[in-house]
């Protein structure tokens, strides 16, 4: 009624600027009428004119900042991110000093991958207001994206200083500490966020990075992802109550399979599904490529494009467009290959646009249940995903079917099985034959190599590889130069364990082609715990060279084992690290054990089926096929 009201008086004052434009009093009435409604892009309007009249009013300065937060604010959460860019940056014309526009048009900026404008915003935003914890831990986002990962340390600790409860931040903190493998108090601080998971359930903490915190259990790991995902999603429930996508229940002879994903691009994702996704059945599926990440121009990116029956991209989408265009696509299976990693639109699944969803390869894990009501009903125990991949060495089945079994503890999705978790592309590049000494390597040594990335590497881990290295004098540990302050601190990590520092060789990165190449100069690859070689085992196995694992109890740590049994390779599974070890010094002190390893492995992979795509293309579409005749007879 009150609206009603407002809209009739509001017509009242725009007629009466029809007969005088001129007449300032009814602007400033339209523009806070407009604001009552919530219209603020058109009270913005009103203001502006009013702005342009009187320079150096300062309250029509203020209701027009005040209109175009508003409009910002609405802008980012609709994923409009130019129009919240330009809102704010106009805003700070009028108030040039305002901490919180430049924190928003920061924001706006970071979301744009506007990395170098979004530093200064934040750092300007510091500027007039340095007491924000928000605001630090923002900065230390945008450092982080940039590769400053030592002041997005310092910013983390900072944020953290002012705000001791912003567990977001702590989970940052932790997870870049362990990217530059700097390990001092980090058995401290994963305690307290693993009472935060349990204690905590508003804790934003990245479900990603607390898969790699060691002693992180399946059990807790699912309530980490449940925590963020009624944080960030359960307000998606109204969005998704008010779209009321309608699906159809029907079998069908030709199966429509969505791709939603960031890294359709140069990255590791590409090098698994490619393959996959050309060698699909085309008389029974028909494949589409949701595609919200850049496009980095590469041919892999073109390969993709190809593959797919149809690429989409909707980067440019809110939630609610990019949903829509999902289910007007008629999608009958939507595959999540992005998960809780970087760039993340799971969102879109919450919305439910196709009918089910699966969740596989970006985020090894469970992805978490919401908890709430949808039209007046509680959803308690409502998944966000409907499925999750698997196989039987990543998680042991407990049902009777070796196909799909019910949840367990340890997953709020039903278990879909495959022979094996990973698929793998046959046509990996390999680059040119090198010398050892390319590589910095010295001839007629032993070479350990680990390609995995720096926040894998523990201190448990390491310091069996220094126990491996003293027990083998003539040896070496090749590693991945991820960033300058792990090989830093990995060096003098070595020499406070009695290594000499020079016995790490480092290995830039370079083309794919090339690192693949390089591989040859390895004599084994040692996996670490609790997170896996999972692209980098299939890259080591595909150039034949014997990967040794420990496997351990989550999803993320069971990987190397997974695609190990693939192989019939089980003497390169260990199950402690006492016993991974001793293996270890067993190959690389048995030169002739090593030679009977690497024919097996060679023979093994020749006639396994680990890099047959189309193998696993039918596979995996069986399992679409079984869990949509499920869905459409019930």
């Amino acid at each position: 009624m009150q609206n009603i009201e407002t809209e009739t008086t509001l017509k009242h004052y725009q007629q009466a600027l029809l007969n005088n434009p001129k007449d300032l009093d009814a602007q400033i009435m339209c523009g806070n009428l407009c604001v009552e409604l919530k219209r603020f892009e058109e009270a913005a309007g009103y203001f502006r004119r009013i702005v342009r009249a009187l320079k150096t009013n300062l309250n029509a300065c203020n209701a027009l900042c005040y209109c175009l937060e508003m409009l910002g604010n609405q802008a980012q959460n609709e994923a409009r991110y130019q129009q919240a860019e330009v809102c704010f940056a106009e805003a700070l014309e009028y108030q040039p000093g305002n901490a919180i526009h430049w924190y928003n048009l920061g924001n706006a900026q970071r979301d744009l991958a506007k990395l170098p404008a979004a530093l200064f915003s934040f750092k300007q935003s510091i500027q007039f207001n340095p007491n924000d914890a928000d605001t630090h831990n923002n900065l230390g986002n945008v450092q982080r994206e940039l590769g400053q990962l030592d002041k997005a340390i310092l910013s983390y600790e900072t944020a953290l200083k002012l705000n001791p409860n912003l567990h977001h931040a702590l989970a940052h903190w932790v997870h870049q500490k362990q990217h530059v493998c700097d390990w001092h108090d980090l058995d401290i601080k994963i305690s307290q966020l693993r009472e935060l998971v349990k204690t905590e359930p508003i804790a934003q903490i990245s479900p990603f990075a607390f898969l790699a915190m060691p002693n992180t259990s399946m059990q807790e790991q699912k309530q980490c992802a449940t925590n963020y995902a009624n944080t960030v999603f359960a307000p998606l429930l109204d969005l998704r109550k008010a779209l009321d996508f309608q699906h159809q229940k029907s079998i069908k002879t030709k199966l429509k399979i969505g791709y939603l994903s960031a890294d359709f691009r140069l990255h590791p994702l590409a090098f698994l599904i490619t393959e996959l996704i050309e060698n699909r059945d085309k008389a029974q599926f028909e494949t589409y490529a949701y595609s919200y990440g850049p496009d980095d121009q590469t041919p892999t990116r073109k390969r993709l494009e190809r593959a797919f029956d149809h690429f989409v991209d909707i980067s440019a989408l809110n939630d609610k467009d990019a949903a829509s265009k999902i289910y007007h696509d008629e999608i009958d299976i939507l595959v999540d290959l992005t998960g809780y990693t970087q760039s993340s639109r799971t969102g879109l699944v919450a919305l439910k646009p196709a009918p089910i969803s699966i969740n596989w390869l970006g985020y090894p894990g469970s992805m978490g249940e919401i908890k709430g009501e949808l039209a007046g009903k509680p959803l308690f125990n409502y998944m966000l995903v409907d499925y999750v991949l698997a196989d039987t060495i990543i998680a042991p089945n407990l049902s009777a079917s070796n196909v799909v079994s019910s949840n367990t503890a340890d997953f709020s999705e039903q278990l879909l099985y495959l022979p094996c978790y990973q698929p793998n592309d046959s046509t990996r590049p390999v680059g040119k034959t090198t010398m050892k000494s390319e590589h910095n390597l010295p001839e007629n040594v032993f070479v350990f190599c680990c390609f995995n990335q720096s926040f894998k590497i523990t201190a448990e881990v390491f310091a069996v590889w220094m126990r491996i290295l003293m027990q083998t004098p003539n040896s070496v540990l090749w590693l991945l130069d991820c960033n300058q302050w792990a090989k830093v601190n990995l060096q003098a990590a070595a020499e406070l364990a009695g290594i000499n520092r020079n016995r790490l060789i480092f290995a830039p990165r370079v083309p794919i082609a090339d690192h693949l190449a390089r591989h040859a100069h390895a004599d084994l690859f040692l996996d670490t715990l609790p997170y896996n070689a999972h692209t980098t085992a299939s890259d080591a196995l595909f150039m034949r060279l014997p990967l040794l694992t420990c496997m351990g109890e989550t999803f993320a740590a069971r990987v190397a084992a997974s695609i190990l049994q693939r192989i019939n390779m089980p003497e390169l599974i260990t199950n402690s690290l006492q016993q991974y070890e001793q293996k270890a010094l067993d190959i690389a002190q048995n030169p002739e054990k090593l030679i009977q390893l690497k024919q097996k492995l060679n023979a093994q992979i020749e006639q396994s089926t680990l890099f047959n795509p189309t193998q696993f293309a039918r596979d995996l579409e069986q399992q679409y096929l079984n869990i949509w005749h499920a869905h459409a007879i019930l």
